[in-house]
């Protein structure tokens, strides 16, 4: 950003500088800006001639003038001088110089579009003062106007500028005034600065001029566009590729469209060539030259050529003018395609070459466009306008559309076969058969290419132009569902170099990532290879070693940072692993069950996602009882990461037992406390709460962390809270002694998540902004998001509603997070949001909107947590009987989570009590009934409806005498006599409304 100004009034900041020699001293200094200059120097520079009686403190005196204006920091002495603390960026007149250089370079580079840049970017630092590389960058500026075919804008520029000698302005002016005036207008010109120059000098233009001059004349020549089709309906999506096309045309003499059959790279070229700035385009179709065919002799008949239809009849005919030849589906013919190309290029200068292919040229002077995949609202907009030319009274639903063509991988031929099945088939029964992809997505228009009447054909077509060994690889990777590192893809084909082949004919494409470069095979191209690989009778055992010996190589994380970076390494082959679980479990491959197990319960317990570990928990035990590791140490230490991860959830959960993954790890040899594993399988095997106690002040401090954090879960599932808040309080303080970054994200999080249980307010935030901090700076992006959420949580509960508005839109585009709940969260947020800032209608339409959402949802417990809520926040308001559905199935609901419930599901019984306590009418029943939920707990998440102090308010108001007993009564009960005193209710409260129904 610049700071200093020198050109015009001199500025800091915006502010004028006062003082004639201050502005002379910044002006000298800026002149050797990184250097400075001496004090002898900077005297002659401000007074020449004159200089004053006492120099050196005169110049102390301006330098004073200057700091006083500019700030202490920024002039700076030197050991004979001054310089100015600043870059090249900072002071205007050395980054219009900057600029200028870099409008020239570009320039040279054929690079127009950033020499435009460069030159615009350099004017507006100049304004309207005059400055030496003004009359530069406005040069630049018009050149490369002209030479983008920016015409119109160009011309005047360039009149401007011209001054009856410079023959590179005339040529562009030429050009300009031809599009604008007419090619009369500009030859005229051109004659005249000819007779011109022969009276003044005796000689003719330049070359160059004269080129341009040839170009005028040929100018009059009629447009040809010949082989060039208009398309049959309307080219969606691609607006942006066809302009970034022509740019790439007007900077260099070949640009390949590169990508995967059925992107439309040939509809592409066709729109490009009906906008091409060419007088003369020629469209040449290969797709019909067999491999090793006559390419030159296609070439010749296309572009017209009469008799020696070799390469010097070719290049005779392109060199009679500026020409655009594109060259379509060139991938099975691609070295004599680069032949003909090399030869063009060298031996004309007008013609631009266009290539479409499955895999580019490899040439020096070819500029590659990759044709991306369409996104999905264009998918969606493309199959709507097919499907309904295929049949107008087709039933479209816009969900079953978009869910379709998400599966489509955004191939606009996919995307028309799938349409075409709508004759006969619904959405949703295309969605349901494309299982079977290369089946169903067959048929197409009979003016479509026959390559592409089926999607089998389209990759069949690239299949048949690969090396055997390259068939071999597509094969084998077809493995990988969530792709592939080079390091994956050599060990199971033994070749590193097969994979560019691949690449090259866009069967595998690069993805950059956080884990760094992967590689990724459209499902479409998957699906080919499996059915290749199953008809070669491959199996998985080369994939399955891979999976053991990424656990073999897998570095030790002793530090949080590596941790950190373990984890993202495992994350990117997530889905790698988990299909290579299921293949293991499928075939007994017990020692590829644990090192799948490792690697995914590694990932799953840092991400805290306990829908995967549950089903982790359910599958593997078994498996892992049956590995005898004998003496294999990454074995042994796979099965122990299973096992111990295993154990965990099922502690969390409360289901499964956690007795077979326990029993796994008894046999295993004793585990090393300064590893997090080690550590965990220390506390989950202590014998009792005791014991567990003890192992929070060990020695180890991993030991002792992870110990005082199963200390406190432990005290939570017995309905201690107090307990567990001591013991999280004690994990951190001990972690502060030393013990990971981690451990302390962990500790703070768990004070936060009981804190948001027991004491709503502050100390949440702050435990969880800590957490969020110290996950941040370990690029623990996945629990860093979870965080956010519970700091939403905390912020509804302090009334500060703004901060968790910001929160939730921050969140609102992410997807770090699988659960499907994640979006009714928000909603179900946004709602006590409305609520706390008075808008009492919206909130609680938001509130309905959310119950009805998770009707039928996979996780029964939050569906009925958020319809409980919803009606509590509506008896709040004195709504309750625009939610009386929801309201009049909370009984039952109770009923039949209360027998199996656990001590950590107390507060959802607590909330459910709660709501159907506030639509009960008997108000020493409500006041009785308030009381037990109050000793169930409450869930605290969504404020200010999940209110206590307003419950027990309720509850005093209804019945005083019957609050004060229940409350009284309730206070000693254990967890069963809870329960019975719930069910009592129940039964009381499913009476009145059968009742009341009759």
């Amino acid at each position: 950003m610049v700071r200093l100004r020198l050109v015009g009034a001199v500025s800091w900041d915006g502010v004028e500088v006062r003082g004639g020699r201050v502005g002379a001293l910044l002006a000298a200094l800026a002149e050797e800006l990184h250097g400075g200059r001496s004090a002898a120097r900077l005297v002659e520079a401000l007074w020449g001639d004159e200089p004053p009686e006492h120099p050196a403190k005169a110049l102390q005196t301006v330098v004073s003038r200057a700091r006083a204006q500019l700030g202490g920091d920024i002039i700076v002495s030197t050991a004979t001088g001054y310089r100015l603390a600043l870059d090249d960026e900072q002071v205007d007149l050395l980054a219009v110089r900057r600029r200028a250089e870099a409008c020239r370079r570009a320039a040279r580079a054929g690079e127009h579009a950033e020499a435009l840049a460069q030159a615009e970017a350099g004017l507006s630092l100049i304004g309207t003062h005059e400055a030496a590389a003004k009359d530069e960058l406005r040069r630049g500026r018009a050149l490369a106007l002209s030479r983008l075919g920016l015409a119109a804008e160009a011309i005047g520029p360039l009149t401007e500028l011209y001054n009856g000698r410079d023959e590179e302005l005339l040529a562009e002016l030429l050009r300009s005034e031809a599009v604008v005036a007419g090619t009369a207008a500009a030859l005229e010109r051109y004659e005249g600065y000819r007779r011109g120059l022969r009276r003044e000098l005796g000689s003719d233009p330049g070359p160059g001029l004269q080129e341009v001059q040839r170009e005028l004349l040929a100018g009059d020549a009629p447009v040809v566009r010949n082989g060039l089709r208009h398309e049959p309906n309307e080219l969606l999506g691609r607006a942006g590729d066809v302009a970034a096309v022509l740019e790439l045309l007007r900077a260099h003499r070949v640009v390949s469209v590169v990508g995967t059959g059925g992107l439309g790279k040939t509809r592409l070229a066709h729109a490009v060539g009906r906008e091409a700035p060419q007088r003369v385009v020629h469209f040449v179709e290969l797709a019909g030259v067999p491999a090793g065919g006559d390419v030159l002799g296609e070439v010749a008949s296309a572009v017209g050529v009469a008799d020696a239809p070799g390469p010097a009849g070719i290049l005779a005919t392109l060199d009679q003018g500026a020409a655009l030849v594109v060259l379509d589906n060139c991938e099975h013919v691609v070295d004599q395609v680069a032949a003909l190309v090399r030869e063009v290029v060298a031996r004309t200068g007008k013609v631009r070459l266009l290539i479409t292919s499955r895999s580019p040229l490899g040439l020096s002077s070819e500029a590659v466009h990759p044709l991306p995949r369409l996104d999905l609202a264009t998918m969606v907009a493309l199959f709507e306008q097919r499907a309904r030319a295929a049949r107008p009274s087709a039933g479209l639903p816009e969900q079953s559309v978009r869910e379709l063509c998400a599966s489509l991988e955004g191939l606009p031929l996919a995307a028309e076969l799938a349409a075409a099945r709508v004759r006969v088939l619904s959405v949703d029964e295309i969605t349901r058969r494309l299982d079977d992809r290369f089946a169903l997505l067959r048929g197409g228009g009979r003016d479509a290419p026959e390559r592409h009447r089926t999607l089998h054909a389209v990759i069949d077509w690239s299949w048949h132009l690969l090396e055997p060994r390259a068939q071999a690889a597509m094969r084998t990777l077809s493995v990988f569902s969530g792709g592939f590192t080079i390091a994956a893809a050599t060990f199971l084909t033994g070749d590193d170099a097969v994979v560019e082949q691949l690449v090259d004919q866009s069967l595998v494409e690069v993805v950059e990532g956080v884990a760094g470069t992967r590689f990724r095979m459209l499902e479409t191209v998957r699906e080919f290879g499996r059915a290749r690989r199953a008809d070669a009778g491959e199996t998985d055992d080369r994939f399955l070693a891979w999976v053991r010996d990424f656990w073999a190589r897998l570095p030790e994380a002793d530090q949080d940072l590596d941790f950190v970076r373990v984890v993202n390494t495992i994350r990117a082959e997530q889905d790698n692993f988990a299909q290579a679980l299921r293949s293991a479990l499928d075939r007994a491959d017990h020692p590829t069950v644990a090192a799948a197990s490792a690697l995914l319960g590694t990932l799953w317990i840092t991400d805290s996602n306990l829908v995967r570990l549950a089903a982790l928990a359910r599958e593997v035990p078994e498996a892992l009882s049956r590995v005898r590791p004998a003496g294999d140490r990454d074995l042994t230490e796979a099965v122990r990461t299973a096992a111990v991860w295993s154990a965990v959830i099922a502690y969390l959960m409360r289901e499964p037992q956690p007795l077979r993954a326990l029993a796994t790890l008894r046999r295993l040899p004793p585990p090393e406390p300064s590893t997090m594993v080690g550590a965990v399988q220390i506390a989950l095997c202590a014998p009792d709460v005791a014991a567990l106690s003890e192992l929070c002040d060990s020695e180890w401090p991993l030991v002792a962390g992870v110990a005082g954090f199963a200390h406190s879960h432990l005290l939570e599932i017995l309905n201690d809270l107090p307990g567990a808040m001591t013991a999280a309080r004690r994990m951190l303080a001990r972690l502060e002694d030393g013990g990971t970054l981690w451990l302390r994200a962990l500790a703070h999080a768990r004070i936060g998540e009981l804190c948001l249980q027991a004491d709503p307010g502050r100390e949440a935030y702050l435990h969880l902004t800590a957490a969020l901090s110290i996950m941040e700076q370990l690029g623990a992006w996945p629990s860093a998001a979870r965080a956010r959420w519970a700091i939403v949580v905390a912020n509804l509960q302090r009334g500060a509603f703004e901060e968790a508005e910001q929160g939730l839109d921050r969140l609102a585009g992410g997807n770090t997070l699988e659960e499907a709940w994640r979006p009714t969260f928000d909603t179900c947020a946004r709602a006590e949001i409305l609520l706390g800032r008075g808008d009492i209608d919206a909130g609680l339409s938001l509130w309905r909107w959310a119950a009805d959402n998770v009707q039928g949802a996979e996780d029964a417990h939050w569906a009925r947590d958020v319809s409980a809520v919803a009606v509590i926040a509506h008896a709040r308001h004195g709504r309750l009987d625009l939610i009386a559905e929801h309201a009049g199935a909370l009984p039952s609901v109770l009923a039949a989570r209360l027998p199996a419930a656990s001590a950590v599901e107390l507060p959802s019984c607590g909330t459910l009590l709660l709501a159907i306590a506030l639509s009960t009418a008997d108000a020493a029943a409500k006041a009785r009934m308030i009381a037990l939920a109050d000793r169930f707990g409450l869930r605290l998440e969504f404020q200010p409806t999940m209110s206590p102090a307003w419950a027990r308010k309720i509850a005093e108001e209804a019945h005083p005498s019957a609050y004060a007993e229940a409350v009284s009564a309730y206070a000693g009960m254990g967890l069963e006599e809870l329960r019975t005193a719930a069910s009592a209710y129940l039964l009381g409260s499913r009476a009145n409304s059968a009742r009341a129904h009759r």
